[in-house]
């Protein structure tokens, strides 16, 4: 199994992983390995699955999609130890059997389809762009720069695109509690929004109404990352937009579609796993306003560096109408609830399709510099 048929490419699909998002992960995976399987993937491309445990053990795994939704793979007898060389002379991964023989799988293109932390924030892409290897989504430093809430804030407050107030504190300012959310209270009033800076999606995210659950607040984000952000409460539809493309070939935008949240706000659960949330497509905008923020979910992807793909989320305030970008989503859940494929079949891009489109993305991004 040491290089792919003159007739196909190796894909490289990568998941699982060490976040909070691990078992969301395997879910969007087995949905990419079930289109892999579909015309027009199936007579294209050989998967190799990749999954990466909890504990940051990596498995090479050869059994079914409905194994990886369900988090049983690890337990698979098919499971083999293996990692990604760093020498570009192997171009893929070693693979290591019991008996202590090292097989070289020679991999074209890899799809890190890993949420959050270790997957979607610029580490692994460094690691593939180490070995030469290229690779589905944004590159190391976009990874980064969305995946860190202060920086991309930061980022788009310099670029001109709109965003709510906001502002951020290091883990060593909360050792003085009061003198911090003095400080924020004198930037933002109440209600209160509190993230991690390095999340994935609305893990450790409170709404604080008053100083007592600001604080608390704080606690919860801080668990997750050495960075809290706090940003004022926008009172509006919560639009996401589908974007697609490489800047150097041309960028595209689907209308937004609209999160109708299950609770107070959209959380992780309602994202991944209950499904209460209600997705209508597109929005309930004016068409000048679905214009509004497709134009500005293009200019945000543009400014962050982007490239493959992103979700861009946003709010448009009751009342003003102000499109305000909340933050984009490098590599988004392709689950059966999730957005942006839901945003992109809308568009008339089917499941498979859009597999195979981002992996012929993957391989024109850079081109040359593999």
């Amino acid at each position: 199994m040491s290089n792919s048929t003159n007739d196909t490419l190796r894909v490289a699909l990568f998941f699982g992983g060490v976040s909070s998002e691990h078992e969301v992960s395997c879910v969007s995976a087995a949905a990419w390995v079930r289109a892999l399987s579909a015309e027009p993937c199936r007579s294209k491309y050989e998967v190799v699955r990749v999954g990466i445990t909890k504990d940051g053990r990596w498995l090479r795994f050869d059994g079914s999609a409905d194994a990886m939704a369900d988090g049983s793979w690890e337990q698979d007898a098919s499971c083999r130890p293996c990692v990604l060389s760093p020498d570009r002379g192997d171009h893929g991964l070693l693979e290591f059997a019991p008996d202590g023989t090292v097989t070289r799988i020679r991999i074209d293109v890899a799809a890190p389809v890993l949420h959050g932390k270790n997957g979607e924030d610029g580490t692994i892409q460094g690691l593939f762009e180490v070995a030469g290897i290229p690779y589905v989504g944004c590159g190391v430093l976009a990874s980064a720069v969305c995946m860190d809430k202060a920086v991309a804030n930061t980022m788009m407050d310099a670029s001109g695109v709109p965003h709510c107030r906001w502002c951020w504190a290091p883990a060593e300012e909360a050792d003085d509690p009061e003198a911090l959310c003095s400080r924020v209270e004198s930037v933002l009033s109440y209600p209160i929004f509190v993230k991690p800076a390095n999340a994935g999606s609305s893990v450790g995210i409170s709404k604080a109404a008053d100083r007592e659950a600001l604080k608390k607040a704080v606690r919860v984000a801080l668990a997750e990352d050495t960075k809290v952000v706090f940003e004022e409460f926008i009172d509006g539809q919560e639009v996401e937009c589908a974007a697609f493309g490489n800047p150097e070939t041309g960028v595209t935008v689907t209308r937004p579609g609209e999160i109708l949240a299950g609770a107070e706000f959209y959380t992780y659960d309602d994202k991944y796993k209950n499904g209460v949330s209600q997705v209508l497509i597109p929005a309930r905008l004016s068409e000048e306003k679905l214009d509004e923020v497709a134009s500005l979910a293009k200019k945000a992807f543009l400014a962050l560096g982007c490239t493959g793909l992103s979700r861009c989320d946003f709010f448009v305030e009751k009342g003003t109408g102000r499109v305000l970008c909340n933050e984009l989503n490098t590599l988004p859940g392709f689950t059966a609830i999730s957005m942006y494929p839901k945003l992109m079949e809308h568009d008339g891009v089917g499941f498979s399709d859009l597999v195979d489109r981002l992996i012929g993305l993957a391989l024109a991004k850079r081109k040359g510099a593999y």
